[in-house]
């Protein structure tokens, strides 16, 4: 009989109950708890730190509801149990005025099911129970309700309760309309500015790349690409359709390099494998998963990466914080995602943070997942966090007064509070206005504002970062922001939610923390992909499109201008109008992260007098490819071994690739060349691929 289950310390009791249970189910995986073996892939669920250890059992692995599967556990068991399930429940406290329709249906429930129930009540959410037949009908769809209870309230830092108490907190301070930043008084913090390829540059990026092997890396991936125009995962979409490399390729190759790198300069002394995290959620854990499996992992092991999934929140009905019922369904709270700063709550309650503590790690890097360009900023981020010792590093570009971009501001209040982080845009320049600057966000004698702009990449010293989660319980500061029906504030237009941002970890730390920020040139290191076509050409002339059009011809711009500063001669860019935008289109160039990972690498390997015409593609897959006088009129892809070096110059002249303009709205194409406006056309290139060790030479 299921109800007399019990493997090691996994049981009927853990299931039921949120204080004692142990780490979620997965229908990949099985149960995993602390100090779980991670096997060929891991996949950790939000899992608060006092839960037990558990183990797996076959049962586990048939049912497809893995969230609810220990209401199907206590389902079978005997209806002649159920006086001695309830006999530590108080029922008399669980009120029937309360709730009469709960009271009818207390025999149904485990002790631990109805203390659930009994805490809605005791928190304002008799409302959820106010439909509920007597007993014996709907009873399936009655524990579900509270099997979903369950899974909210172990999946939130401080429980249900503590949720409900924060949104009464925070939506009384909404409708009220009290101003978060009441009484501070903002200024520009201390950071560095970097100038690409200048001395103190690649100074940078040498102390940062020695930092690598003492890293860890975390990639926020919990979105679809709907919002593009694209149906896949955001990470599967090709960064630029030139190779085909997607996101997730890129950056695990990036990471990869570095790490490599990094033990280059350690003199083969590396003590571990860079770790990879990537947070997933409902919509594209079993995704990412199968990206990863059938590539191999692009080449990393798989026990170098570990997938968190973020779980959703409850909804909010109204100014009470009562718990938003499913439209759909009377015995479903309706639920909607928590926003990425799940990221911190999710690193501490796995365990990871600790773990990478003891073996000695110093820095977690944070990174967003459609950004093309960040890892040729990440290594002289690293180096600024490792040389001026911050324990929070926000990776910066410069942004243009009142531009649609968050500013890294200081603020400090009178009472002593001080802060370093993230003000966005529209509550900046307010803000500023009314602390003595008439001109509010305005530029200045550079050409863009004094507060950086926020791009989402962050770099945390471990030890710290690990101190002050362990204050909050992995919880960081929320908002709310609720859509009223009227000027009233007393009904919303639809439900609510908590919300929470993963720069807003700096809100909590006090004023001796050391927070700073890095500023790259733009063309550099920030070209996100998040808008559809239709969004993106309604965009102001001048300002950054953010779209799948413009995040690859960045990449070529990236390329075309990093071998300029090299000493290449690039031809200028030529503008092109596609799905609306208007574009600079460079030479197409791209390299594999194992050719380049620095602007160091790129100088050793090109020399001499060479040259690139606008209309030119060049491809370099080999590690060991040296440019050196050469004339490119066309497109020229070149592939070797590792141990071979391949000396490449003399004259390339040949029709090359072309690219041409399509129709968004052609369903004949694939989604990932409609949302951009163009194909490449592989007209004509020459290809070379060196197999054997050795030197070689390509002089056409």
């Amino acid at each position: 009989m299921y109800a007399q289950i019990c493997v090691s310390s996994l049981c009927l009791q853990t299931w039921s109950s949120p204080k004692i249970g142990c780490g979620e189910v997965s229908s990949e995986v099985g149960c995993r708890g602390k100090g779980t073996d991670w096997g060929n892939h891991s996949v950790l669920r939000h899992r608060p730190s006092h839960l037990h250890d558990c183990s797996y059992h076959p049962l586990l692995e048939r049912k497809e509801n893995r969230d609810l599967l220990f209401i199907d556990l206590m389902a079978s068991s005997a209806a002649d149990n159920n006086n001695d399930k309830l006999a530590n429940v108080q029922i008399n406290e669980l009120s029937a005025s309360a709730s009469p329709n709960l009271q009818k249906n207390l025999s149904i429930f485990y002790p631990d099911q109805a203390e659930l129930a009994k805490m809605l009540l005791e928190r304002g959410q008799s409302h959820l129970f106010e439909d509920w037949p007597d007993a014996g009908v709907d009873d399936d769809e009655k524990k579900a309700l509270l099997g979903q209870v369950a899974l909210l309230n172990s999946s939130y830092p401080g429980g249900l309760a503590s949720y409900i108490k924060t949104a009464r907190e925070l939506l009384a301070d909404s409708k009220a309309g009290k101003n978060p930043f009441d009484g501070f008084i903002p200024s520009v913090p201390s950071g560095e500015v970097l100038t690409f390829g200048d001395d103190n540059f690649i100074k940078y990026e040498e102390a940062g790349v020695r930092q690598v092997q003492n890293a860890a890396f975390v990639l926020v991936a919990g979105g679809l690409g709907e919002r593009l125009g694209y149906n896949g995962i955001k990470v599967a979409l090709p960064m630029e359709t030139t190779t085909g490399t997607c996101f997730l390729q890129h950056y695990i190759e990036s990471i990869l390099c570095l790490s490599e790198a990094s033990c280059g300069q350690a003199q083969g002394q590396c003590r571990r494998d860079v770790p990879f995290v990537i947070m997933t959620s409902d919509d594209t854990h079993a995704r990412t998963l199968q990206l990863l499996e059938s590539n191999a992992y692009f080449g990393m092991k798989s026990t170098q990466v570990k997938l968190l999934k973020q779980e959703k929140v409850a909804c909010l009905a109204d100014n009470d914080a009562r718990l938003a019922i499913d439209p759909k369904n009377k015995y479903r709270i309706q639920t909607k995602p928590h926003g990425h700063g799940d990221v911190h709550s999710l690193l501490y309650s796995s365990g990871l943070l600790r773990e990478w503590k003891d073996a000695g790690l110093r820095w977690v890097v944070f990174f967003q997942d459609t950004n093309g360009l960040l890892f040729k900023a990440i290594p002289a981020a690293l180096g600024v966090s490792a040389t001026k010792e911050y324990h929070v590093n926000s990776l910066s570009v410069p942004r243009k007064a009142k531009e649609a971009i968050g500013g890294i501001t200081r603020l400090t209040h009178a009472d002593g509070r001080e802060m370093v982080i993230n003000v966005e845009y529209n509550q900046l320049d307010p803000l500023l206005r009314a602390t003595g600057h008439p001109d509010g966000d305005a530029n200045c004698e550079t050409g863009y504002s004094p507060y950086p702009g926020n791009i989402n990449q962050l770099i945390l010293e471990v030890g710290p970062y690990m101190d002050e989660l362990s204050k909050t319980g992995g919880a960081i500061k929320e908002f709310v922001n609720p859509k009223y029906k009227d000027s009233t504030k007393t009904a919303f237009k639809s439900s609510t939610r908590l919300e929470c941002m993963m720069q807003d970890y700096p809100k909590t730390l006090p004023p001796s923390a050391r927070v700073g920020f890095t500023v790259t040139d733009p063309w550099l290191a920030y070209a996100p992909v998040k808008n559809n076509p239709d969004d993106a050409a309604k965009v102001p002339k001048g300002n950054p499109y953010h779209s799948a059009t413009s995040g690859e011809t960045s990449i070529y711009r990236s390329n075309s201008m990093t071998l300029r500063k090299a000493g290449v001669k690039i031809d200028d860019p030529v503008l092109q109008v596609f799905n609306g935008q208007e574009v600079e289109v460079w030479s197409r160039v791209v390299w594999k992260p194992k050719w380049a990972v620095t602007f160091a690498d790129v100088k050793r390997k090109v020399s001499g007098s060479s040259s690139i015409s606008q209309k030119s593609t060049l491809v370099i897959k080999g590690r060991n490819i040296l440019i050196e006088d050469l004339s490119l009129d066309g497109t020229l892809v070149i592939d070797s071994v590792d141990d071979a070096e391949v000396k490449v110059g003399g004259s390339v002249q040949n029709n090359g690739w072309k690219i041409e303009s399509v129709d968004k709205d052609s369903t004949a194409l694939p989604e990932e060349v409609r949302i951009r406006g163009f194909k490449i056309n592989k007209v004509e290139q020459l290809e070379k691929s060196y197999s054997e060790p050795g030197k070689h030479s390509l002089k056409p």
